[in-house]
Parts: C-alpha cells; structure tokens; sequence
C-alpha cells in the first residue's frame, strides 16, 4: 500500500467509528503533513482520493469536511463508471438524491450535535439554528456595562456569586414582573447559567432516574436530551398546534401512569409558537393541582409575543406552589451572557442546594452587566422593535414558503417567538432533506429532533429571526426544489 493510500485508510477508518462526524473539520493538510511527516503532496493525494470515494469535501479557503452524507462506496466498473458519466452531465443547480436509502435508527443527541457545528460555519444559512440573531441585540451597551464592572472588580477583588445570585440583577427581574403584570417574590428567584441549567435543576429537584415526565409532543430537543441524561423516561403527550398540550389526553396517562412531573412551554412553544389560552391554561393547573404533579414551566419566548398583550404565564394561576418556573434573558435581550432565572415554588429549597452542589457559584460580572442595561436603558423599547421585527419575518418565510415549497406543505402560524413548524408532503424524509440542504450549506432542524418516537418525519423547524434577505430567499428556493425533487423520486420508485 502507497503512503497516500494508508493515510486515507486511516483517515476513513476515523471518520467511520466517529471521531468526525458528518459535517465535521477534519485537520489541515499542513496539520497531517507535520503531524505524520508526510509531504504535502502525499496528503493532497490522500484527501483526493476520499473526496472522490466521497467521504470528504473540500471547501474554499474553509479546509475540507467529512460529507454531510458519506456516498454509496462501490466497486469501480462498467455501471459505476457509467453512473459517473450520467453525474458529470447533469444539472449542477439539481439537487442529490444519492440520500434516499435506507437510513438507520436516528441518534437524536449526534444529531443535535452535528446540526450545532453546521450551523457555527461562516457559510452556512442558519435556518436550523435555535439561537436568535445577536445583530438585533444591544450587545455593544451591554458588554459597555460589563467591561465597567470588570475595571470596578478588578480593583475590589470581587468574587462571583453564591447561589441565589446577585441582589441588583434579582430586583431588576421582579420588577420586569410586575411591569408586565404579574407580582412575585423576590425571595423566590434563583439566577442560573442560562434557562437550561434552570430546567436541568428543576428536573433534578422534582424527579429521579426511572421517573417518567409528561412533556408536549413535539417538543424541544434539549429538554428530551436532558430527560435521557437524567435517565428519565419521557412520555410524549399530543399536542394542538394552537391550543397547546391536550390536558385531557393528559388526563387520560396520569390515570393509568405514575407521572412524576410535566414540563411545558405554554407561550410560543418550541417548535409549534402557539400561545396557550388562559382557559387551558387554568385547566392543566386545576388537573395537576388534582394529581399534585409539580409542573416545570419553560417560559423564555414570553417577552417575545406579537400583538398587545403580554401573555400570563403558568405561574400566574398557580394557587398550590407547584409550578418551577424558568426564563432567562437569552431569547430577547443576549445570547452571549447565558443569564436565566427560576421560579420553583415549594421546591425552592431543593433547587437553591442543587444550583450549590452543581455549580457552586454564577459569574458575576454577566449578571451585574444585565441589571445595568435594564435599570438605565430602554428594554421595552428593544423589545418592542424586535417584536414587530419577528412578526414581519414569520409572515414573510410562510409567503415564500407557500410560493416555493410543492403543494402540501403546511406551516405554523407562531403568535410569538422566532420559530415555524413546518410539515412536508408525506413522502419527504426530513433527515434527507437535512442532509442534501448542508450539502448546499443551508441548515434545518427535522422533525425527528423534536420526538423520542419516528412521529415527525416529515416535519422541519426553521428560524425567521435573521429575516428574509436574499440569502435566506435564495435558500428557502433551494429547500422547495429539493423538497419537489424528493417528491417526484418517490413517486418515480414507488
């Protein structure tokens, strides 16, 4: 074997037990060729001859990537090489359809992990993302007060903060409150590294590995990931797209099921961007008040609401102490500052030792850099303007997605937040979809994060929060061809 040829059988042996995944970097070849004292001439011939095979790709001035979706390795001959010529001649703008085989059982967590990296790519249109975009934030005044503090704590020699936080940033959350109508004890508060060490806490607080959580069907991913890690069992419960999660299907298993805790987003849910009525609202409160099941309340999107009216949360109707509520400022203030807050009721106790024994302190600085802004700037103001700002983009990605995508395709209409829903013709493998997209550098999230069962298979999430530029319109055109290409493949083999 030639030295070129034993450094991609390496390399292809790495990439096959998943030391890089699909999308991944791998090293420069300035990096191997130090690394294994090899030419560079040797490890260009070695990632020619994966690129040709297929399993890796080159992009300008970017390096080269394991292929989003390895191609079919098969022997060379008559009817490969006659396949080649067919490629060669064909439609460049077109898109693949080499991913429709057989796909294995989706592992949800790499998956997850695999979107994130895609999306970190300078080139890729972020479509999948669950992240809003920063360029809509007052990121300079923030970091402005920040770097004030860290002049001020380097003089004081100030430490971070012990659990339940700083008392500045505190009040400042209890008054954005009761701005919006709902009083709360300050006493209640607990600061935490961002809305998903919140939910992670409340978890750890009101249940234990073996327990099952009634979550909404679909749901976000991270809460099902942070269920598995726990070793709890989710118990998926159906889901109105407008009306949210079905309080009398939920009825039905906690008759016939030992329901530890239920976790649900009642305003502008992820992935469906319904606002739950108060009457439903009210309706699971007085069911789990019945069954004394405490209820974590995931509420981050609730500033982010169209309309004049900001919604009640959960925690509003909650005479009995049970709801653990959680928020943070990283949907509608900075995403960079990963500051969130819980509200856990009863369990304030529980959860106030676990954020100790987990973390033992919050950095200070983000905190005191957040009250700053929210003492002396304009918060309502930004949040009015990226309120209408998300309202204009969904109307506008539902518009071109009914004038691109094939008839069939239905989307969510969200009274809030920066997510749509989007459900595909049936014969559309959202994976599939997934895959040839980051071939094209455009990112989705399919419908088979949002699940522990294969129930979403022909749905996708995508993100409006960067509006519809021509970047965005550009990729939506390309979505729909691949959408109608798939379409037509199926018809063509079935």
């Amino acid at each position: 074997m030639k030295l070129y040829e034993k450094l991609a059988a390496e390399m292809d042996a790495q990439i096959a037990s998943g030391v890089f995944l699909p999308g991944d970097r791998i090293p420069s070849v300035r990096q191997i060729s130090q690394q294994h004292r090899l030419s560079i001439k040797t490890v260009l011939h070695a990632y020619l001859l994966l690129e040709n095979k297929g399993v890796i790709q080159s992009r300008p001035k970017s390096g080269y990537f394991v292929h989003a979706r390895p191609q079919p390795r098969r022997a060379r001959g008559a009817k490969a090489d006659a396949d080649a010529n067919v490629d060669a001649n064909a439609d460049p703008r077109a898109p693949t359809l080499a991913a429709q085989e057989p796909e294995p059982p989706v592992d949800v967590s790499r998956l997850v992990l695999s979107t994130l990296r895609a999306i970190q790519s300078d080139d890729a249109v972020p479509l999948g993302s669950p992240y809003p975009d920063p360029s809509l934030f007052p990121v300079k005044r923030i970091d402005g007060y920040g770097n004030a503090i860290a002049r001020r704590q380097a003089q004081w020699g100030v430490t971070d903060e012990l659990p339940p936080g700083d008392p500045h940033l505190i009040r400042q959350i209890a008054r954005r409150y009761s701005e919006n109508g709902q009083t709360v004890d300050p006493a209640e508060i607990i600061v935490t590294v961002g809305a998903t060490e919140a939910i992670n806490l409340c978890l750890q607080a009101v249940a234990k590995a073996g327990d099952a959580i009634a979550v909404e069907s679909p749901t976000f991913y991270a809460l099902l990931n942070a269920i598995e890690r726990m070793g709890m069992r989710a118990v998926e419960i159906a889901t109105h797209p407008d009306e949210g999660i079905d309080v009398d299907a939920l009825a039905r298993v906690l008759k016939r099921d030992k329901i530890a805790a239920c976790v649900v987003m009642p305003n502008f849910q992820n992935p469906l961007g319904f606002r739950m009525s108060d009457a439903n609202k009210q309706k699971l409160m007085k069911l789990l008040t019945k069954h004394d099941v405490p209820v974590i309340e995931n509420d981050v999107y609730h500033e982010l609401y169209f309309g004049d009216v900001h919604p009640r949360s959960l925690k509003s109707f909650d005479k009995n102490d049970l709801v653990l509520h959680c928020s943070s400022f990283s949907k509608s203030l900075t995403t960079g500052h990963r500051v969130g807050w819980t509200m856990p009721g009863r369990y304030r106790e529980q959860v106030e030792k676990l954020k100790f024994l987990n973390t033992l302190t919050t950095p200070s600085r983000p905190q005191l850099a957040i009250a700053e802004y929210l003492k002396n700037e304009r918060y309502e103001h930004h949040l009015r303007r990226i309120r209408k700002a998300y309202e204009e983009h969904a109307d506008v990605m539902r518009t071109l997605i009914s004038r691109y995508f094939p008839v069939g395709t239905r989307t969510s209409q969200p009274k809030g937040g920066y997510v749509l829903w989007v459900e595909l013709p049936r014969e559309v493998d959202s994976l599939v979809l997934y895959r040839m997209a980051l071939d094209q550098h455009i990112t989705i999230a399919p419908g088979y994060l949002f699940s522990t069962r294969d129930a979403y298979r022909n749905f996708i999430r995508l993100n409006y929060s960067y509006g519809c530029a021509a970047t965005t319109e550009n990729a939506l055109i390309r979505l729909g061809a691949m959408v109608t290409a798939l379409i037509a493949n199926a018809v063509k083999t079935s």
